[in-house]
């Protein structure tokens, strides 16, 4: 039996170009500008509330970097009807789940409840939007909070500042300079103002989605959306939507970065395109043809054939504006980084000058497909990626027709991608040394 349910999933995969997702929604904006998105889903009696906002790390001012993941903890506090520290009681004490999570363009919040408590959902998030505690006590406490977060995730971890590091030699311009969790210095410095204003500025019904999924009838959700959220103002003001673009590279930069680490690493950052144009997507199945799974090339290759490196990956980030990818290996014992950055460019060179094979493209596609499909297997996931979609291309459809972009990329495409984007002679080259190296 288990060898038959293997070969169906397998030839479910080969055969993936004549299976669609097919994942219906209903949606609408209110008079204030809040866009709202319904999907109903019975085979669970679950619902997921969400609300994404349109702010990230680049719509922060200079030197007060952290605001937006700042306030993914701040807005936790509790609000003029709910008492601090009581937010997650509420979820707890009603069985559900809870959770935030910031990027450089934008917020999400979500909560996952049983499905007679989509009032409950509903309720803390009109309240995180009109009624949070922006106030002295909830900064000092998130304040070190945070802040202790970036010791334990960034400054004490090893190899935690490579993503900061990276960007911001790729990045001269652009706020994708910045680090999404913010400076020690930024956040020591940032006054209660400065929080008040932020919040005013973006935690507003014109600039946020509520996407909901799961068991629900729409009729009922769309009474229970008015009676929450129809007296939220709108916004004032215009919100920042255009930024300076990064000129291109015209030269390979290089840096040493030194760090507690044993072993050294190497990473190569390149310009790559915004999400969601053509060659992005080629770009992001580059990065899962180098980097994904055992059997990828940068694993097989660098970590089990020539044994020079026991970590490798190639990873493109999902930017709204042109954005980066970051291909990186750390060293094995003895391994000197310039041998190690000799075989990474071998192994891309390869990518530049030859077709990918059939199987192995085919394998690719297989992967692509098989992640886009579990990514949107829970009714969290459909509530954030149906979000996703209408708050980046306006087009919240995408969560059902994406996945064709992805089939359209052919194996010219891959190898024009590799030419175009990852250039030696427009990068940055950083070489991740122990303190104790010469």
């Amino acid at each position: 039996m288990q060898r038959l349910t293997t070969l169906f999933v397998l030839f479910v995969l080969a055969t993936g170009c004549a299976f669609s997702q097919n994942i219906q929604y209903v949606e609408y904006d209110m008079p204030n500008g809040l866009k709202v998105l319904l999907h109903e889903d019975h085979s669970t009696p679950i619902v997921a509330v969400t609300v994404m906002y349109h702010v990230g790390s680049k719509n922060e001012k200079p030197h007060r970097s952290g605001f937006a993941h700042f306030f993914e903890h701040l807005l936790f506090e509790g609000s003029d009807n709910i008492k601090r520290g009581e937010f997650d009681d509420y979820i707890n004490n009603a069985g559900g789940t809870n959770n935030a999570n910031t990027w450089y363009d934008r917020t999400f919040y979500y909560e996952v409840l049983p499905s007679n408590q989509l009032a409950l959902g509903l309720w803390l998030e009109s309240e995180r939007m009109l009624h949070a505690k922006v106030e002295q006590i909830g900064i000092e406490t998130q304040r070190q909070v945070v802040k202790e977060e970036r010791r334990q995730r960034i400054d004490n971890q090893p190899y935690g500042k490579l993503l900061e590091e990276t960007l911001k030699r790729v990045f001269k311009v652009h706020p994708y300079k910045s680090s999404v969790i913010g400076s020690m210095e930024d956040l020591d410095a940032a006054q209660e103002a400065d929080y008040v204003q932020f919040y005013k500025d973006f935690y507003r019904p014109d600039n946020a989605i509520l996407s909901i999924a799961g068991d629900i009838n729409i009729a009922q959700a769309k009474e229970l959306i008015n009676v929450y959220f129809k007296d939220i103002p709108k916004g004032k003001g215009a919100i920042q939507r255009t930024f300076p673009q990064e000129p291109p590279m015209t030269k390979e930069t290089r840096d040493t970065v030194y760090d507690d680490v044993q072993l050294p690493a190497v990473v190569l950052g390149y310009h790559i395109p915004a999400q969601g144009t053509k060659d992005f997507y080629a770009v992001q199945m580059l990065g899962q043809l180098l980097s994904q799974g055992e059997s990828s090339r940068m694993n097989k290759i660098l970590v089990d054939e020539q044994q020079k490196a026991v970590a490798a990956g190639s990873f493109p980030l999902q930017l709204e504006d042109p954005g980066a990818n970051l291909t990186y290996a750390i060293a094995n014992m003895g391994v000197n980084p310039a041998e190690l950055e000799k075989s990474m460019d071998a192994i891309i060179e390869d990518l530049q000058k030859n077709l990918v094979p059939e199987k192995e493209f085919q394998k690719l596609q297989n992967q692509i497909e098989n992640d886009f499909i579990s990514a949107n297997d829970n009714v969290q996931g459909i509530a954030e990626s149906l979000a996703n979609y209408e708050m980046y291309f306006g087009d919240a459809n995408l969560i059902n027709t994406e996945l064709d972009r992805y089939r359209k990329v052919t194996r010219e495409d891959l190898r024009t991608a590799a030419n175009k984007y990852f250039n030696k002679n427009a990068r940055v080259v950083l070489y991740w040394l122990p303190k104790t190296a010469p």
